[in-house]
């Protein structure tokens, strides 16, 4: 029998991250996927520069960079392609160091994080390897395996578990946990296609305001492209797959192409739903990506929400492997993650009703507000900005009632030195942003307990920041939010948690070879 730390059920963008994490931590763990390799068709396209950075932490800021291309925003066109709104978002690096929105191929992000896996010692990932159960007691979780090739049994003990399997996985049902419907539910037809002819459309998101056949298109890479179409009631995929019908809902973008130059890659039919699971966790098994949350496309939240929760929770569960937090702070996971993800939900909705709902009368009232709506500056921000919310007071993040603060927020990734960011020198580890000159005892007593001293000085960009949110200093944790932010350096110094033994001080004070993006 087989025993780990962490077994991770599912090899997809959220259990691989999760699995590098908890790598670079030094934490074993057994990635566990029914598949042999990686899921050929292509799913999620975007993500925003939050998540963009997660993949920085991950190793992969070279490698991402090298398939992905910046999106240019959000248009709104007619069934002409007319442009009735434009909404431009920055393709230069913002303040997490990155381009706003990234457009990528999903089966190509899956291979670089598998590669990059692979890197790492105390991380192993098996194939054609089926979860049929999942048992806990109070000291662990027997996970039952079937190896799809052999069909020979196998019983791995595990101390904890993350169900990364998906909405149709085996964890959720597990652990008893339900899904708690938002109230959407939409059926739409997704076609990707290959093709070296270049279709020289404006490289952003294209919406497409029809009250015949609402739409989007995007070029996701040098020669991939994306439409998803809302289907009507009764329609199907399959009726889509003859060239004669397929091609008339793309001709407004491929133009004068030949069809014999377009290679169909995928036609497929898509629910989207909007659902929470009602627990996140029971006891030692967590959830994770879709087998926590569902979101519909229209802001590209959905990969992007598991590498969130992979980010939330692996810091948080090395450090009660190694004693050095208590096991109580893995309850902050679904506080923190589950209000954040039913916020990206719910604007998601709201801006898929938006652009898709009210049939003609919709149509005409997106017509006429459409291209007044950069007017309004705060349906301009949110149309354009790619800050999500703070997550919400917990054991790990003291937000004050009725004031501002940075606390929850992510620290910005800001140019320290020369080619260095936040993230190149903070490496995974806690860190205490101050605009206030430390003592040498103070320094020495952080750097002691494993946190990196980041200096703000006057006109600097996180010194800008910690003034906006009327502070001096911060405390970040491991994965980038602000634990707590003030005015006085000392009392951020004894929130930071203090190592337990010397294995936890080697924990808080990580390789920051391993960790740094």
């Amino acid at each position: 029998m087989t025993s780990v730390p962490v077994v991770i059920v599912g090899a997809g963008p959220s259990g691989l991250a999760a699995a590098t994490l908890l790598a670079q931590y030094g934490v074993e763990c057994l990635v566990l996927e029914r598949w042999e390799s990686v899921y050929p068709l292509p799913r999620a396209v975007a993500l925003d520069d939050e998540v963009h950075r997660i993949l920085a932490r991950l190793g992969l800021r070279e490698e991402f960079a090298a398939i992905s291309r910046p999106h240019r925003g959000l248009r709104l066109v007619d069934r002409s392609l007319r442009v009735l709104a434009e909404f431009p978002r920055d393709v230069t690096p913002g303040r997490h160091g990155y381009p706003q929105g990234s457009l990528f191929d999903q089966p190509e992000l899956e291979a670089i994080l598998r590669r990059n896996l692979g890197r790492h010692g105390s991380a192993t990932l098996r194939g054609n390897s089926e979860v049929t159960a999942l048992d806990q007691d109070a000291d662990g979780v027997w996970v039952s395996v079937t190896d799809r090739v052999t069909g020979a049994p196998d019983v791995i003990r595990a101390a904890y578990v993350l169900g990364c399997d998906g909405a149709n996985g085996l964890t959720r049902a597990a652990i008893g946990a339900g899904m708690h419907d938002l109230g959407f539910t939409q059926r739409w037809l997704v076609v990707d296609v290959a093709t070296e002819a270049a279709l020289d459309h404006w490289e952003g998101v294209h919406q497409l305001c029809d009250p015949a056949r609402a739409g989007t298109y995007m070029r996701i890479g040098r020669t991939r492209y994306r439409w998803e179409f809302l289907l009507a009631p009764g329609e199907t995929a399959d009726g889509f797959r003859d060239p004669t019908r397929l091609h008339p809902l793309i001709a407004p973008w491929t133009g004068n192409v030949p069809l014999a130059e377009l290679t169909v890659v995928r036609v497929a039919d898509y629910t989207f739903r909007a659902q929470v699971a009602d627990r996140w966790r029971d006891r030692r098994i967590f959830l994770l990506g879709d087998a926590a949350h569902l979101t519909p496309p229209f802001i590209g939240q959905g990969m992007g929400a598991g590498l969130r929760d992979a980010m939330n929770l692996a810091w948080k569960l090395a450090g009660v492997l190694d004693a050095s937090l208590p096991d109580s702070v893995l309850d902050t996971y679904q506080i923190e993650r589950g209000q954040h993800a039913r916020a990206m939900i719910r604007l998601a909705k709201l801006v898929g009703t938006a652009m898709t709902a009210g049939g003609r009368v919709g149509d005409l009232v997106r017509r006429v507000l459409a291209p007044r709506l950069h007017l309004v500056p705060r349906l301009q921000r949110l149309a354009t900005d790619s800050e999500t919310p703070p997550l919400r007071r917990s054991a790990l993040v003291t937000r004050p009632r009725l004031r501002r603060s940075v606390a929850g927020r992510l620290c910005p990734n800001a140019v320290l030195d020369g080619h260095l960011r936040f993230d190149d020198v903070a490496a995974g580890r806690f860190a205490v942003v101050t605009s206030i000159e430390p003592s040498a005892g103070q320094r020495a007593e952080l750097t002691r307990r494993g946190a990196v001293v980041v200096d703000a000085p006057p006109g600097s960009e996180l010194h800008r920041w910690l003034a906006e949110g009327r502070a001096r200093a911060a405390l970040v944790r491991p994965d980038g939010t602000v634990l707590a932010a003030g005015r006085q350096l000392a009392g951020l110094c004894r929130a930071l948690p203090t190592p337990t033994s010397s294995a936890a001080a080697r924990w808080w004070a990580c390789s920051a070879a391993s960790a740094r993006p």
